[in-house]
Protein backbone atom coordinates (compact mmCIF):
# COMPACT_ATOMS: atom_id res chain seq x y z
CA UNK A 1 0.00 0.00 0.00
CA UNK A 2 1.27 3.46 -0.57
CA UNK A 3 1.91 5.37 2.14
CA UNK A 4 2.50 9.48 1.64
CA UNK A 5 1.92 12.39 3.84
CA UNK A 6 1.36 15.87 3.32
CA UNK A 7 1.37 18.54 6.00
CA UNK A 8 1.23 22.08 4.44
CA UNK A 9 3.32 24.71 6.18
CA UNK A 10 3.69 28.68 4.84
CA UNK A 11 4.83 31.47 5.29
CA UNK A 12 2.51 34.09 4.49
CA UNK A 13 0.64 37.40 4.83
CA UNK A 14 -3.15 38.63 6.48
CA UNK A 15 -4.02 34.80 6.30
CA UNK A 16 -1.25 34.41 8.61
CA UNK A 17 1.95 32.09 7.87
CA UNK A 18 0.89 28.35 7.88
CA UNK A 19 -2.41 26.83 6.37
CA UNK A 20 -4.06 23.55 6.95
CA UNK A 21 -6.58 22.19 4.91
CA UNK A 22 -9.90 23.09 5.35
CA UNK A 23 -11.86 24.26 1.99
CA UNK A 24 -10.09 21.40 0.10
CA UNK A 25 -6.71 22.75 0.70
CA UNK A 26 -7.86 26.68 0.67
CA UNK A 27 -8.07 28.70 3.96
CA UNK A 28 -11.57 28.90 5.13
CA UNK A 29 -11.24 32.58 5.51
CA UNK A 30 -8.63 35.03 4.44
CA UNK A 31 -8.10 37.57 7.21
CA UNK A 32 -9.62 37.68 10.41
CA UNK A 33 -11.93 40.14 9.05
CA UNK A 34 -13.74 37.82 6.27
CA UNK A 35 -12.85 34.57 8.92
CA UNK A 36 -14.68 36.13 11.12
CA UNK A 37 -17.31 36.54 8.80
CA UNK A 38 -17.31 32.92 7.84
CA UNK A 39 -15.49 33.56 4.74
CA UNK A 40 -17.21 35.85 3.19
CA UNK A 41 -15.68 38.74 1.70
CA UNK A 42 -16.80 39.62 -1.89
CA UNK A 43 -18.43 43.03 -1.66
CA UNK A 44 -17.17 45.01 1.32
CA UNK A 45 -14.12 46.40 2.79
CA UNK A 46 -12.03 43.53 4.65
CA UNK A 47 -8.50 45.38 4.45
CA UNK A 48 -5.43 43.93 3.00
CA UNK A 49 -6.51 40.46 2.26
CA UNK A 50 -8.97 41.33 -0.20
CA UNK A 51 -5.64 40.84 -2.51
CA UNK A 52 -6.72 37.15 -1.70
CA UNK A 53 -10.47 37.54 -2.03
CA UNK A 54 -11.03 39.90 -4.37
CA UNK A 55 -8.89 42.61 -5.27
CA UNK A 56 -11.63 45.01 -6.54
CA UNK A 57 -12.51 45.76 -2.76
CA UNK A 58 -9.40 47.23 -2.22
CA UNK A 59 -10.94 50.69 -3.88
CA UNK A 60 -13.35 50.30 -1.10
CA UNK A 61 -10.72 51.40 1.49
CA UNK A 62 -10.61 55.46 2.33
CA UNK A 63 -7.83 57.75 0.93
CA UNK A 64 -4.45 56.99 2.10
CA UNK A 65 -2.05 54.04 3.18
CA UNK A 66 -2.97 50.58 5.51
CA UNK A 67 0.09 48.41 6.65
CA UNK A 68 -1.02 44.97 8.02
CA UNK A 69 0.84 42.73 10.40
CA UNK A 70 -0.76 39.71 11.48
CA UNK A 71 -0.39 36.62 13.43
CA UNK A 72 -1.74 33.16 12.59
CA UNK A 73 -2.28 29.94 14.26
CA UNK A 74 -3.13 26.48 12.65
CA UNK A 75 -4.52 23.84 14.94
CA UNK A 76 -5.24 20.48 13.28
CA UNK A 77 -6.49 16.98 15.21
CA UNK A 78 -6.40 14.29 12.99
CA UNK A 79 -6.15 10.44 13.73
CA UNK A 80 -5.97 7.51 11.78
CA UNK A 81 -7.31 4.37 12.60
CA UNK A 82 -6.63 0.33 10.99
CA UNK A 83 -8.35 -2.15 13.20
CA UNK A 84 -7.56 -1.71 16.75
CA UNK A 85 -4.18 0.52 15.85
CA UNK A 86 -4.65 3.92 16.41
CA UNK A 87 -2.07 6.87 14.87
CA UNK A 88 -2.39 10.51 15.98
CA UNK A 89 -0.75 12.93 13.92
CA UNK A 90 1.74 15.00 15.21
CA UNK A 91 0.85 18.14 12.93
CA UNK A 92 -1.49 19.51 15.67
CA UNK A 93 -0.16 22.90 15.90
CA UNK A 94 1.31 25.80 13.56
CA UNK A 95 2.05 29.70 13.59
CA UNK A 96 3.06 32.09 11.61
CA UNK A 97 3.62 35.78 10.49
CA UNK A 98 2.02 38.20 8.01
CA UNK A 99 2.07 41.33 6.46
CA UNK A 100 0.43 43.28 3.60
CA UNK A 101 0.07 47.31 2.56
CA UNK A 102 -1.97 49.03 -0.07
CA UNK A 103 -2.36 52.58 -0.82
CA UNK A 104 -5.62 54.51 -2.47
CA UNK A 105 -4.62 57.89 -4.19
CA UNK A 106 -7.56 59.38 -5.86
CA UNK A 107 -9.62 55.99 -7.79
CA UNK A 108 -6.82 54.15 -7.68
CA UNK A 109 -5.24 51.44 -4.86
CA UNK A 110 -2.06 49.58 -5.81
CA UNK A 111 -0.21 47.83 -2.74
CA UNK A 112 2.01 44.20 -2.32
CA UNK A 113 1.08 41.39 -0.22
CA UNK A 114 2.57 37.80 0.55
CA UNK A 115 0.06 35.20 1.80
CA UNK A 116 0.20 31.58 2.46
CA UNK A 117 -2.52 30.07 0.04
CA UNK A 118 -3.41 26.74 2.52
CA UNK A 119 -2.83 22.97 2.42
CA UNK A 120 -3.57 19.93 4.32
CA UNK A 121 -1.88 17.00 5.71
CA UNK A 122 -0.58 14.96 8.54
CA UNK A 123 2.25 13.48 10.75
CA UNK A 124 2.25 9.95 12.11
CA UNK A 125 5.23 7.92 14.24
CA UNK A 126 7.42 6.16 12.72
CA UNK A 127 6.47 3.18 15.03
CA UNK A 128 2.80 3.76 14.11
CA UNK A 129 1.00 1.04 11.54
CA UNK A 130 1.52 4.05 9.17
CA UNK A 131 5.49 3.19 9.19
CA UNK A 132 4.78 0.14 6.95
CA UNK A 133 6.92 -2.08 9.64
CA UNK A 134 9.76 -0.36 8.83
CA UNK A 135 9.95 2.09 11.77
CA UNK A 136 10.56 5.10 9.46
CA UNK A 137 8.67 8.40 9.11
CA UNK A 138 6.19 8.94 6.26
CA UNK A 139 6.05 12.61 5.74
CA UNK A 140 5.68 15.20 3.22
CA UNK A 141 5.42 19.09 3.66
CA UNK A 142 3.87 20.71 0.85
CA UNK A 143 4.00 24.61 1.01
CA UNK A 144 2.47 27.07 -1.90
CA UNK A 145 2.33 30.47 -1.47
CA UNK A 146 2.04 34.09 -3.18
CA UNK A 147 3.43 37.18 -3.81
CA UNK A 148 1.02 39.89 -4.91
CA UNK A 149 0.84 43.08 -6.85
CA UNK A 150 -2.95 44.21 -6.47
CA UNK A 151 -4.61 46.76 -8.18
CA UNK A 152 -8.01 48.30 -8.04
CA UNK A 153 -10.26 51.59 -10.10
CA UNK A 154 -13.09 52.94 -8.73
CA UNK A 155 -14.45 53.23 -12.21
CA UNK A 156 -17.19 55.48 -10.80
CA UNK A 157 -18.82 56.10 -7.22
CA UNK A 158 -20.94 52.79 -7.54
CA UNK A 159 -18.25 50.72 -9.40
CA UNK A 160 -14.98 49.25 -8.49
CA UNK A 161 -12.87 46.89 -11.14
CA UNK A 162 -9.35 45.17 -9.94
CA UNK A 163 -7.07 42.19 -10.03
CA UNK A 164 -3.60 40.99 -9.45
CA UNK A 165 -1.30 39.35 -10.80
CA UNK A 166 0.50 36.80 -8.55
CA UNK A 167 4.08 34.80 -8.44
CA UNK A 168 4.15 31.45 -6.88
CA UNK A 169 5.95 29.18 -5.20
CA UNK A 170 5.53 25.31 -3.76
CA UNK A 171 8.22 23.47 -1.63
CA UNK A 172 7.52 19.84 -1.05
CA UNK A 173 9.42 17.60 1.50
CA UNK A 174 8.39 13.45 1.40
CA UNK A 175 8.96 10.91 2.82
CA UNK A 176 6.52 7.58 1.89
CA UNK A 177 6.15 4.19 0.88
CA UNK A 178 5.34 3.25 -2.26
CA UNK A 179 3.04 0.27 -3.30
CA UNK A 180 5.88 -2.50 -3.88
CA UNK A 181 7.61 -0.94 -0.70
CA UNK A 182 9.89 1.12 -1.55
CA UNK A 183 10.87 4.15 0.46
CA UNK A 184 11.40 7.72 -1.59
CA UNK A 185 13.00 10.10 1.00
CA UNK A 186 13.21 13.71 -0.15
CA UNK A 187 13.60 16.62 2.80
CA UNK A 188 15.43 19.44 4.22
CA UNK A 189 13.22 19.65 7.49
CA UNK A 190 12.26 23.38 7.08
CA UNK A 191 9.05 23.57 8.13
CA UNK A 192 8.37 26.80 6.07
CA UNK A 193 10.06 25.55 2.90
CA UNK A 194 10.66 22.29 0.65
CA UNK A 195 13.52 20.58 -0.35
CA UNK A 196 11.53 20.37 -3.58
CA UNK A 197 10.34 23.28 -5.42
CA UNK A 198 9.09 25.23 -8.14
CA UNK A 199 7.93 28.55 -9.15
CA UNK A 200 5.08 30.19 -11.15
CA UNK A 201 2.19 32.59 -11.85
CA UNK A 202 -1.25 33.12 -11.69
CA UNK A 203 -3.74 35.95 -11.62
CA UNK A 204 -7.00 37.43 -10.26
CA UNK A 205 -9.51 40.00 -11.43
CA UNK A 206 -12.87 40.94 -9.93
CA UNK A 207 -15.78 43.72 -9.27
CA UNK A 208 -17.93 44.83 -6.71
CA UNK A 209 -20.88 47.18 -7.75
CA UNK A 210 -23.17 49.61 -5.58
CA UNK A 211 -26.33 48.60 -5.92
CA UNK A 212 -28.09 51.21 -3.89
CA UNK A 213 -26.93 52.92 -0.29
CA UNK A 214 -27.32 49.29 1.61
CA UNK A 215 -26.72 46.97 -0.94
CA UNK A 216 -23.13 45.80 -2.71
CA UNK A 217 -22.54 43.09 -5.00
CA UNK A 218 -19.17 41.72 -5.89
CA UNK A 219 -17.40 38.73 -8.02
CA UNK A 220 -14.09 37.72 -8.72
CA UNK A 221 -12.32 34.59 -10.37
CA UNK A 222 -8.78 33.10 -9.69
CA UNK A 223 -6.97 31.55 -12.83
CA UNK A 224 -5.26 27.98 -12.12
CA UNK A 225 -1.53 28.55 -11.55
CA UNK A 226 1.03 27.68 -14.09
CA UNK A 227 3.69 26.05 -11.78
CA UNK A 228 6.37 24.17 -12.87
CA UNK A 229 7.41 20.43 -11.90
CA UNK A 230 8.55 20.12 -7.85
CA UNK A 231 12.13 19.34 -8.36
CA UNK A 232 14.69 18.50 -5.95
CA UNK A 233 18.07 16.35 -6.36
CA UNK A 234 19.90 14.47 -3.93
CA UNK A 235 16.66 12.45 -3.13
CA UNK A 236 16.52 8.90 -2.33
CA UNK A 237 15.25 5.89 -2.90
CA UNK A 238 15.35 2.69 -1.06
CA UNK A 239 14.48 -0.93 -2.70
CA UNK A 240 15.43 -4.64 -2.34
CA UNK A 241 18.18 -3.67 -0.08
CA UNK A 242 19.61 -1.09 -2.09
CA UNK A 243 19.59 3.22 -1.82
CA UNK A 244 20.24 5.26 -4.99
CA UNK A 245 20.73 9.11 -4.76
CA UNK A 246 19.17 11.12 -7.69
CA UNK A 247 16.21 13.20 -8.81
CA UNK A 248 12.68 13.53 -7.06
CA UNK A 249 9.78 15.27 -9.25
CA UNK A 250 5.93 16.33 -8.05
CA UNK A 251 5.07 16.39 -11.67
CA UNK A 252 2.07 19.21 -12.41
CA UNK A 253 1.52 19.81 -9.18
CA UNK A 254 -1.39 23.15 -9.48
CA UNK A 255 -3.54 25.17 -7.49
CA UNK A 256 -6.83 25.15 -8.92
CA UNK A 257 -9.15 28.12 -10.67
CA UNK A 258 -11.53 29.15 -8.27
CA UNK A 259 -14.57 31.78 -8.80
CA UNK A 260 -16.93 33.22 -6.02
CA UNK A 261 -20.04 36.04 -6.14
CA UNK A 262 -21.66 37.56 -2.74
CA UNK A 263 -23.36 40.43 -1.49
CA UNK A 264 -22.95 42.75 1.45
CA UNK A 265 -26.08 44.44 2.85
CA UNK A 266 -25.83 47.24 5.27
CA UNK A 267 -29.04 46.28 7.55
CA UNK A 268 -29.15 49.21 9.73
CA UNK A 269 -26.31 51.30 11.13
CA UNK A 270 -24.60 48.66 13.60
CA UNK A 271 -25.40 45.84 10.99
CA UNK A 272 -23.66 44.66 8.28
CA UNK A 273 -24.88 41.10 6.64
CA UNK A 274 -22.86 39.56 4.19
CA UNK A 275 -23.35 35.93 1.94
CA UNK A 276 -20.60 34.31 -0.51
CA UNK A 277 -20.52 31.71 -2.86
CA UNK A 278 -17.53 29.98 -3.66
CA UNK A 279 -17.10 27.39 -6.48
CA UNK A 280 -12.82 25.66 -6.19
CA UNK A 281 -12.24 23.36 -9.20
CA UNK A 282 -10.24 20.57 -7.57
CA UNK A 283 -10.95 18.36 -10.17
CA UNK A 284 -9.52 19.41 -12.79
CA UNK A 285 -5.79 19.16 -10.73
CA UNK A 286 -6.40 16.96 -8.01
CA UNK A 287 -6.70 13.82 -10.44
CA UNK A 288 -3.61 12.01 -9.42
CA UNK A 289 -0.63 13.35 -7.42
CA UNK A 290 2.45 12.01 -9.53
CA UNK A 291 6.01 11.76 -8.44
CA UNK A 292 8.71 10.90 -10.39
CA UNK A 293 12.54 9.49 -9.42
CA UNK A 294 15.35 9.04 -11.53
CA UNK A 295 19.28 8.17 -10.77
CA UNK A 296 21.81 6.26 -12.76
CA UNK A 297 20.92 3.06 -11.21
CA UNK A 298 16.82 3.32 -11.28
CA UNK A 299 13.48 5.33 -12.19
CA UNK A 300 10.85 4.95 -10.25
CA UNK A 301 6.94 6.77 -10.95
CA UNK A 302 4.32 6.71 -8.47
CA UNK A 303 0.98 7.56 -9.98
CA UNK A 304 -1.68 8.27 -6.36
CA UNK A 305 -5.13 8.60 -7.44
CA UNK A 306 -7.04 11.44 -5.87
CA UNK A 307 -10.17 11.81 -8.22
CA UNK A 308 -11.01 14.92 -6.06
CA UNK A 309 -14.61 16.66 -7.21
CA UNK A 310 -14.88 20.25 -7.35
CA UNK A 311 -16.40 21.88 -4.36
CA UNK A 312 -19.00 24.30 -3.20
CA UNK A 313 -18.83 26.52 -0.28
CA UNK A 314 -21.59 28.55 0.99
CA UNK A 315 -20.27 31.71 3.67
CA UNK A 316 -22.75 33.29 5.87
CA UNK A 317 -21.03 36.11 7.95
CA UNK A 318 -22.95 39.12 10.21
CA UNK A 319 -20.46 42.58 11.83
CA UNK A 320 -22.45 44.18 14.53
CA UNK A 321 -20.67 47.94 15.36
CA UNK A 322 -21.29 47.68 19.28
CA UNK A 323 -19.53 50.92 20.44
CA UNK A 324 -17.35 53.06 18.57
CA UNK A 325 -14.32 51.48 18.95
CA UNK A 326 -15.94 47.92 18.89
CA UNK A 327 -17.01 45.56 15.84
CA UNK A 328 -18.09 42.27 16.82
CA UNK A 329 -18.82 39.20 13.85
CA UNK A 330 -19.60 35.87 13.41
CA UNK A 331 -20.01 33.28 10.62
CA UNK A 332 -20.71 29.98 9.00
CA UNK A 333 -19.09 28.06 6.12
CA UNK A 334 -20.74 25.18 4.98
CA UNK A 335 -18.81 23.03 1.97
CA UNK A 336 -19.35 19.70 0.55
CA UNK A 337 -16.40 16.95 1.14
CA UNK A 338 -13.86 17.35 -2.77
CA UNK A 339 -12.01 14.12 -1.55
CA UNK A 340 -13.78 10.80 -2.36
CA UNK A 341 -13.82 8.29 0.72
CA UNK A 342 -12.27 5.33 -1.55
CA UNK A 343 -9.31 7.33 -2.61
CA UNK A 344 -8.85 9.21 0.73
CA UNK A 345 -5.28 8.88 1.61
CA UNK A 346 -4.96 9.02 5.80
CA UNK A 347 -1.18 11.18 4.65
CA UNK A 348 -3.83 13.49 2.42
CA UNK A 349 -7.33 14.33 4.61
CA UNK A 350 -8.54 17.33 3.59
CA UNK A 351 -11.76 16.74 4.65
CA UNK A 352 -12.74 19.27 6.63
CA UNK A 353 -16.71 20.67 5.72
CA UNK A 354 -18.16 23.12 8.08
CA UNK A 355 -16.79 25.73 10.31
CA UNK A 356 -18.40 28.01 12.58
CA UNK A 357 -16.34 31.72 13.11
CA UNK A 358 -16.08 34.27 15.54
CA UNK A 359 -13.95 37.55 15.78
CA UNK A 360 -13.99 41.16 17.00
CA UNK A 361 -12.23 44.38 15.47
CA UNK A 362 -11.26 47.14 17.79
CA UNK A 363 -10.30 50.40 16.84
CA UNK A 364 -8.16 52.46 19.20
CA UNK A 365 -7.71 55.27 16.99
CA UNK A 366 -8.24 56.43 13.74
CA UNK A 367 -4.95 55.15 12.39
CA UNK A 368 -4.91 52.18 14.41
CA UNK A 369 -7.08 48.78 14.99
CA UNK A 370 -6.64 45.13 15.61
CA UNK A 371 -8.75 41.93 14.63
CA UNK A 372 -9.04 38.61 15.82
CA UNK A 373 -10.85 36.21 14.56
CA UNK A 374 -11.44 32.29 15.52
CA UNK A 375 -12.99 29.37 13.64
CA UNK A 376 -14.31 25.83 14.48
CA UNK A 377 -14.50 23.09 12.25
CA UNK A 378 -16.43 19.85 13.83
CA UNK A 379 -15.04 16.44 13.29
CA UNK A 380 -15.11 14.13 9.83
CA UNK A 381 -14.84 10.57 9.69
CA UNK A 382 -14.17 9.19 6.32
CA UNK A 383 -12.59 5.53 5.83
CA UNK A 384 -10.71 4.33 2.53
CA UNK A 385 -10.56 1.98 0.62
CA UNK A 386 -7.81 0.13 2.35
CA UNK A 387 -10.04 0.15 5.64
CA UNK A 388 -8.33 3.09 6.83
CA UNK A 389 -10.23 5.67 8.65
CA UNK A 390 -9.22 9.27 9.33
CA UNK A 391 -11.26 11.97 11.58
CA UNK A 392 -10.56 15.10 11.39
CA UNK A 393 -11.06 18.57 13.06
CA UNK A 394 -9.47 21.84 13.12
CA UNK A 395 -9.10 25.16 15.75
CA UNK A 396 -7.72 28.21 14.02
CA UNK A 397 -7.61 31.99 15.11
CA UNK A 398 -6.08 34.33 13.00
CA UNK A 399 -5.07 38.37 14.37
CA UNK A 400 -4.01 41.44 12.31
CA UNK A 401 -2.96 44.96 13.97
CA UNK A 402 -3.73 47.55 11.16
CA UNK A 403 -2.10 51.08 10.54
CA UNK A 404 -3.60 53.85 8.93
CA UNK A 405 -1.45 56.69 7.21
Amino acid sequence: MQLNKMVVVLAGLAVPGVSFATNGMNMEGYGPISLGMGGASMAYDNGTAAMMNNPATLGLMGEGRRVDLALGYMGPDVTAKAGAATAPSAADAFGGPAFGWVTKSGRLTYGLGMYGQGGMGAEYAADSFMGNGQNLPTRSELGVGRLLFPLAFNVSPDLTIGGSFDFVWAGLDVQMFDQGGGYIESTNGNDFSGKAHATGYAAKIGLVYKVNPQLSAGAAYHSETNLGDLEADGAQYTAGGMTYTGKFKAVDFQWPETYGVGLSYQASDKLLIAADYKRINWGSVMKNFHMTFSSAGMSWDALMPQNWKDQDVWMLGFTYQATDALILRAGINIADNPVPGYYMHPLFPATIKNHYTAGFGYRFSKASSIDFAYSHAPEVTLTNGYGITVSHGQNNAQFIYSYRY
